[in-house]
């Protein structure tokens, strides 16, 4: 069979066609077209099946990928599934939202050689989509039914990662959640042409018919402290994420109508959810017919400035401290925005939001390099005398995000964090100062990608499933 790959000497790179820039502008439906079988086929067979496959080592879950792309060539999809999904809880979103030009695909052999990439994440969704279609995803079988429960907070990815694997393993599961759905951001903070929603829906319900069990609206501190969580548990995973919006300041970050990017984002998923918004439904959230400024370069920003556009903004502009080389997004993404009309100011930050009750403009500086900065990015600084101003209607702020403070949410102060207010885990056991107590996600690494949270969550279930083991052990030993 060895003679199905090494193609890309002879095939071209071809990613899925994209729908036309003015249909998408008018939807929130993805914006790429799914891959047909022999298109699947033939782009998998480009694979070079390198020694050293440096796509399997830069993915956070080391896909098992040049196998599942040989076993697709092959048009041998369901065997390519099990593959794919038997290090990724999320196979179908990953292919969707995960930033390939920076991880798999940015370090694929044949890339680096001037052949143009494998399309790697493409044939992920494909044969993801191909398994849901066909039937292939069965809910969870579990062999051997265990005593001991676990309670995890927070449904996003790490969780729900987590929360497949201890089912898994054969663990009663809980999953408490503040939102009124399963998902996090994958939910509320992923716009639809991303990431539609029933992607995520049919993956939480495969959850929920494999026995896990959600508790929806469930603040932990209000409706229970941790510490009744974990009398009521054998273990518990904190995996609640990173929502509490950076900020920026200058003067006239009171004024009104201007919003942190989650606000924004909840509203219009929300809207594509079928809810009632208030906030959306008067205006105050809404884009339409309004000059938009969004700040920030990330893939939060790009989200944020795709979403008014489908919004029938007059103007969306975005402002970037850096320049498009420099952006800490998928570059593929502020690509589509170009595309769809999104105006950059590069080398651009504000100084001062105008206005007397509402923002009616911004004030914005020129940036220039000088340098590189502790990370080891180039260092953008203040380019004197190059003041300017725009009008705004609406500004959305998206900087990224810091930790809340957990240890007053949760009514357990002394739950150790750091400088940073992330939770403070043992590197090992992933155990946090109080016994049995977990973290995993970016609650613990600080905001990052799902694929990141996926893995730590799939980490933290085997840690958790040894702290269990133990306690039976001990148990037994006792008897």
């Amino acid at each position: 069979m060895g003679e199905k790959m090494l193609k890309f000497v002879k095939i071209d790179q071809q990613t899925p066609n994209k729908r036309s820039i003015d249909r998408r502008k008018q939807d929130f439906e993805e914006i790429y077209d799914q891959f047909i079988n022999n298109k699947a086929k033939e782009q998998s067979s480009r694979c070079s099946q390198c020694g050293v496959p440096f796509c399997h080592v830069h993915c956070p879950l080391h896909n098992n990928i040049p196998d599942w792309l040989k076993l697709t060539a092959e048009d041998r999809l369901q065997d390519a599934y099990e593959l794919a999904q038997s290090t990724n809880n999320m196979p179908e979103v990953c292919g969707r939202i995960c930033p390939q030009d920076r991880l798999c695909e940015g370090n694929c052999v044949i890339e680096q050689s001037g052949h143009g990439t494998v399309t790697i994440g493409s044939v992920e969704k494909y044969i993801t989509d191909m398994a849901w279609e066909k039937g292939w995803i069965k809910p969870i079988a579990v062999k051997s039914e265990k005593n001991q429960s676990v309670g995890i907070i927070g449904a996003g990815p790490a969780g729900l990662a987590c929360a497949e694997e201890l089912r898994k393993f054969g663990f009663k599961v809980t999953v408490y959640d503040r939102y009124d759905r399963p998902g996090g951001l994958l939910i509320y903070g992923i716009p639809n042409f991303k990431l539609e929603k029933f992607v995520v829906e049919r993956r939480t319900k495969l959850l929920k018919e494999s026995g896990i069990k959600f508790k929806q609206n469930f603040e932990v501190g209000k409706d229970a402290s941790l510490k009744e969580l974990k009398n009521k548990h054998d273990a518990i995973l904190i995996a609640t994420g990173v929502y509490k919006a950076r900020d920026v300041d200058i003067k006239g970050t009171n004024l009104e109508n201007i919003f942190p990017a989650m606000s924004f984002l909840t509203a219009s998923n929300r809207k594509g959810l079928g809810d009632k918004v208030k906030l959306f439904d008067d205006g105050t959230l809404n884009a339409e017919n309004k000059n938009i400024i969004v700040v920030g370069g990330g893939d939060t920003a790009m989200d944020c400035v795709r979403t008014a556009i489908r919004q029938k903004a007059i103007s969306v502009k975005c402002l970037y401290r850096r320049d498009k080389e420099n952006m800490p997004g998928s570059a593929k993404e502020v690509d589509n925005a170009i595309e769809e009309g999104i105006e950059f100011l590069w080398l651009s930050s504000p100084i001062r939001f105008i206005g007397q009750t509402k923002v009616e403009g911004v004030e914005i500086t020129k940036m220039k390099f000088t340098g590189t900065d502790s990370s080891g990015r180039k260092k953008p600084i203040v380019l004197e005398n190059s003041e300017y101003k725009l009008k705004a209607d609406m500004v959305i702020k998206a900087l990224g995000f810091d930790p809340e403070n957990l240890p007053k949410l949760f009514n357990s102060e002394d739950l150790s964090v750091s400088k940073h207010g992330t939770i403070k885990i043992d590197s090992k056991t992933m155990e946090t100062n109080f016994s049995g107590v977990f973290a995993a996600g970016d609650i613990v690494r600080g905001a990052s990608l799902v694929v990141w949270a996926i893995r730590d969550g799939r980490d933290a279930a085997i840690q958790i499933k040894k702290y269990l083991h133990a306690i039976e052990d001990k148990k037994i030993q006792a008897a």
